[in-house]
C-alpha cells in the first residue's frame, strides 16, 4: 500500500492558539491574529510559496492593528512549535517496515520546510514528498493531489491519505484515494491495521 501523510497536526504537533499564547499576552490580539492571520487568504498563499513574509506581516499589521515587530516575532517563533510527535514516528517507522511506500502531502511556508530539515530526520522515511511551497499548489486544490499521484506513479484505489482536515481528506476521495481522519495515533493505528498496512 502507498501511505501518504500530511505533516502538522499529524506527524508534527501544530496548535495556534498555544502558540499565540506564548507571543500575544492579550486574548483579544491572539484572536485577531487567529481570524485575520491564520484565517485570511493570505495564510494559504505563504504555503503556496508565492508570498512574501516580509509582505504578509505588513498586511497582517494592516488587518491586525498589531505592529509588524510583534507579528515578526510570531513568525520567528512558528517553525520550532512544530514538533514531531514520538508516537506517530513509530507509526511511519512501522509502516516503512511492514514494506509500504510512504510519502507526504503536506501545505507548508518555505521557513518551516527548512527548520524542520534541519532539525528532523523523519523525512528520510519517505519515499517521496510534495510541499505546497516548493510547488506552488494547496490542499484541498485538486492539482497537488494530481502532482504527487502523477510524480511517483500512485495508483489511488491503493492509497490512502492520512490527514486531520476533512475538506483535504474530502479532495482525496475524489481522485479515488481512500482516507483517514486523523485525530490520534492509536486510531489512525487502528484504521491502518484494519487495511492491511500494519
Amino acid at each position: 500500500m502507498d501511505v501518504i501523510f500530511d505533516l502538522g497536526g499529524v506527524l508534527l504537533t501544530w496548535d495556534p492558539p498555544a502558540m499565540l499564547s506564548s507571543v500575544f499576552e492579550d486574548p483579544h490580539e491572539r484572536a485577531r491574529v487567529l481570524d485575520r492571520l491564520f484565517g485570511d487568504p493570505d495564510w494559504i498563499e505563504l504555503d503556496r510559496g508565492t508570498l512574501p513574509v516580509a509582505k504578509a506581516i505588513e498586511r497582517a499589521a494592516q488587518r491586525t492593528g498589531i505592529s509588524a515587530d510583534r507579528l515578526r516575532t510570531l513568525f520567528d517563533v512558528m517553525p520550532s512549535w512544530l514538533v514531531p510527535v514520538p508516537a506517530a514516528i513509530e507509526l511511519v517507522r512501522a509502516l516503512r517496515a511492514a514494506g509500504n511506500r510512504l510519502f507526504v502531502l503536506s501545505n507548508m511556508q518555505r521557513a518551516t520546510l527548512a527548520h524542520i530539515e534541519t532539525a528532523y530526520d523523519f523525512l528520510a522515511l519517505f519515499d517521496g514528498r510534495v510541499f505546497s511551497c516548493e510547488v506552488g499548489e494547496c490542499k484541498p486544490e485538486p492539482a497537488i493531489y494530481r502532482r504527487l499521484l502523477d510524480t511517483f506513479a500512485l495508483d489511488p484505489s491503493a492509497t490512502v491519505f492520512i490527514d486531520d482536515h476533512q475538506a483535504n481528506l474530502d479532495a482525496a476521495a475524489a481522485f479515488g484515494i481512500a482516507t483517514i481522519r486523523f485525530e490520534t495515533v492509536e486510531g489512525c493505528r487502528a484504521e491502518l491495521e484494519a487495511l492491511g498496512c500494519v
